[in-house]
């Protein structure tokens, strides 16, 4: 029969003396944990290979620095990299909807801003001063001169022509007339004097006074196209007086971007622009429009801001940066990540333009890198699309969500385009990664390298003081009082514990931060400048009993007996299995009684778990192989004639996991062979269909779950846990388990196969439980037969006698 394991099996202790230190302020800290050789060696490979579709997926669990090491190691590249260019919105002469964009180098955007801003300041002073010259004053009086005596002069000669036929030019209110002069030579003569005149006079008259009212409307409409002509030669004055003023100021500013073509371009258009509207540099007399012989001069485009056109959107610049940037969008929207355009109102109306484009996460990182959190960026609307679509387009396509929906029957902008360069950084659960990578066909030609992230590290012999540098380095990265060496030993112990593994070390960052901040706070509490040992127990057991409210009300109601499990004598067909229950990120474990039922029948092993729909595929695979295992071990060459039946008592939840397939075959054999089973232990493990105890998740806490209930009712030396042989190398129990343990009021056992665990549970040896088992499994088919013979059937559940 097996012994219990020693108390030195249950915990490996982490020495202080082998650490080497007094307090964690002697040592060195590292910056990041270690064990993670596989996510840095896909990440350096990531950032450096510049091909189209290897961005970067980093998965594992939250809490592990995922986003840390990611950031320090981009960070770190992008500081041997050049800061990438500056990107600006400008007008676009020809199509306003288009606003261009313009690249400058880096850090020179606002510089370009501030001279363009400049510039019209300049042309309206020189432009308005220009044009309050003398010079320019007496030539718009000779071209309005010359109009005037042009008209004048054309009227002058039709009157004269009109008098030398004794008709009058007669200039009214309501325009021009002729009528023919009286006898008297004082004026027009009145309608009675021209009736009385013969009527051959008076048809003379009456012709030459068509014909010249044929050559006055001809003048007539000669005079708009005069007017024309005069204000043509006015707007080519104007021109003429605005490039002397423009051209040495733009030349100038060109001669500072020579260099530069596209912006040559652009201030190319900007002069060809002013020259076209000139007018509105001018400043018109107390407050009213320009005018042109009166006439008022419509205003381009933009009215409420004349010069607005002529300004700079400087959408995003890098003045001052030593290297390519690292961005974070911790809100990755549509808009936030590939821009919007926003708009203002304008009586009753919302208007826009391209001063009004703005910058998203995809413009800050252009020439450089992003991150995001995989999670935010599917559950934002559209954005994972517009994200694929910018990647694959190498391009940032500003865009507003109504446009892409086409939902908006208002004018909107379209941007042009702007080159993307940037390297992608997704960071998100494993599972997020696999699904992506099954159902959406892009995501595999985008996101090229998988950046899979260690959960645990290897513990060996100079682990733990490795281990002990990472504590240092959080310690002062978080400015924390040091810890010493019992303390850090502890905090080790504890991270073996987080990772289920005595020969691992669990490498949350999360949790071990939050751990050294607590014991900080409990060293503070004390008055004390080093946290201690106990600080670390306090930390620890201060955060158990926030969450473990639940798990003390399970505990009552089992030693109230509200739930029954006994944990003292022997039943037949009765085990204490163990199950782990988790909330948030707290598991603790807790006994559960399975009881079984055998008669004779062909119904087989019957979950009740299974048949009431509160069993998990797992549990009744479990099942099922005890099914297996029944018809290798017993009777191999006859039929079973059994019913049984298996059940979780007082579980009114659902049941999943194999962990408690062997506690069943123990209930099972024990009611077979009428063999009591001792109530003072507990089982967990798994088994397959040859009687091998296998593995099981979470041993800690269900030993700790069954010791708590037997400390509350008194230890008695007798209770204890069967685990299997395969979770020894898993143990990392509490102190105080590991110390009843020593003390010898209670035990664990590891068992490896099903006859050692029979044995334990029993007291009698496997054989004679075997023996037993077959020969009532033969009584049962013995009766089968019998039945058989005398036509009748054994009863079946749910069947009629």
């Amino acid at each position: 029969m097996n012994s219990p394991l020693p108390a030195s099996a249950l915990r490996r202790r982490c020495d202080p003396q082998r650490l080497g230190f007094a307090t964690t302020a002697a040592l060195q800290g590292l910056e990041r944990a270690p064990g993670q050789a596989r996510a840095e060696s896909s990440l350096a490979f990531g950032i450096g290979m510049r091909r189209e579709g290897y961005h970067l997926f980093a998965m594992g669990p939250e809490g592990y620095g995922r986003h840390s090491l990611v950031r320090a190691r981009l960070e770190e590249e992008a500081r041997r990299r050049e800061a990438p260019a500056d990107w600006c919105y400008v007008f676009n002469f020809d199509a306003p909807h288009r606003p261009r964009a313009l690249k400058l180098p880096a850090g020179r955007a606002n510089a370009f801003r501030d001279a363009m801003a400049r510039l019209v300041e300049e042309l309206a002073a020189a432009i308005a001063a220009a044009f309050e010259t003398d010079e320019y004053r007496n030539r718009h009086r000779e071209i309005e001169t010359e109009l005037a005596e042009r008209q004048e002069r054309a009227l002058n000669d039709l009157g004269a022509r009109a008098r030398g036929d004794g008709i009058a030019l007669v200039r009214t209110p309501s325009g021009f007339g002729f009528g023919p002069f009286s006898k008297a030579g004082d004026g027009v003569m009145e309608p009675e004097e021209f009736g009385k005149l013969e009527a051959a006079a008076q048809q003379r008259f009456e012709k030459r006074i068509g014909e010249l009212q044929k050559e006055l409307g001809d003048l007539l409409h000669q005079m708009p196209k005069w007017r024309r002509e005069a204000l043509d030669r006015m707007r080519g004055l104007d021109r003429d007086v605005t490039r002397a003023a423009v051209n040495s100021l733009i030349d100038e500013l060109k001669a500072t971007y020579a260099a530069l073509p596209h912006v040559q371009e652009y201030l190319e258009r900007v002069k060809a622009d002013t020259l076209a509207n000139a007018a509105v540099f001018r400043q018109a007399k107390d407050g009213e429009a320009p005018t042109l012989f009166g006439i008022p001069l419509p205003r381009p485009e933009g009215s409420e801001g004349p010069f607005r056109r002529y300004a700079v959107n400087v959408l995003i610049e890098h003045s001052g940066a030593s290297g390519a940037p690292v961005v974070t969008e911790d809100h990755p929207s549509h808009a936030a990540l590939i821009g919007r355009i926003e708009h203002v109102a304008q009586m009753g109306a919302l208007v826009t333009d391209f001063t009004l484009i703005r910058a998203g996460a995809l413009h800050r990182a252009n020439g450089g890198y992003l991150v995001l959190d995989a999670l935010k960026v599917l559950t934002q609307p559209y954005a994972w699309e517009a994200l694929k679509r910018a990647l694959r387009a190498r391009a940032i396509d500003v865009r507003t969500l109504g446009q892409e929906l086409g939902i908006l029957s208002t004018v909107s902008l379209e941007p042009e385009p702007i080159p993307l360069d940037v390297k992608l950084v997704l960071v998100g659960e494993r599972h997020l990664y696999y699904l992506l990578h099954a159902w959406d066909p892009e995501f595999a030609e985008l996101f090229k390298v998988a950046v899979d992230f260690e959960e645990d590290m290897p513990r060996g012999d100079d682990d733990d003081a490795r281990f002990a540098r990472l504590i240092a380095g959080c310690v002062a990265r978080e400015k924390l009082r040091p810890l010493d060496a019992a303390a850090a030993a502890r905090v080790i112990e504890h991270q073996a514990r987080d990772a289920g593994d005595a020969h691992k070390l669990s490498v949350r960052m999360q949790g071990l931060v939050d751990l050294l901040r607590e014991a900080d706070y409990w060293t503070g509490v004390a008055g004390r400048e080093t946290v201690g040992v106990e600080d670390v127990r306090k930390a620890i057991d201060a955060q158990v009993a926030r969450a473990d409210r639940l798990r003390e009300r399970l505990k009552e109601t089992i030693v109230r007996g509200t739930l029954l499990i006994d944990t003292a004598g022997s039943r037949v067909a009765q085990v204490n299995a163990l199950a782990v229950l988790q909330l948030g990120d707290f598991a603790f474990g807790s006994p559960h009684r399975i009881t079984s039922r055998v008669r004779l029948g062909s119904a087989g092993v019957v979950d009740i778990e299974r048949e009431s729909e509160l069993g998990g595929p797992i549990h009744s695979k479990g099942v099922l192989i005890l099914s297996g295992y029944l018809a290798g071990r017993y009777m191999p060459t006859k039929p079973l004639s059994l019913s049984a039946s298996l059940v979780f008592e007082q579980s009114y939840g659902g049941v999943e996991g194999d962990s408690a397939s062997s506690a069943e075959l123990y209930a099972l054999l024990s009611a077979l062979a009428g063999a009591p089973l001792k109530q003072s232990l507990a089982v967990t493990g798994s088994v397959n269909q040859h009687g091998d105890v296998q593995a099981i998740g979470s041993v800690n806490e269900k030993i700790e779950g069954f010791f708590d209930l037997c400390r509350a009712r008194g230890l008695t030396g007798e209770q204890g846990v069967l685990i299997p042989q395969a979770n020894v190398m898993h143990l990392m129990l509490r102190e105080d388990v590991v110390q009843a343990v020593e003390e010898g009021r209670f035990a664990v056992y590891a068992v490896r196969s099903v006859d050692e665990g029979v044995e334990l549970l029993t007291g009698v040896p496997a054989e004679e439980i075997h023996a037993r088992v077959e020969a009532r499994l033969a009584e049962f088919a013995a009766k089968a037969r019998a039945f058989a013979a005398g036509g009748e059937r054994p009863w079946q559940p749910g069947k009629k006698k």
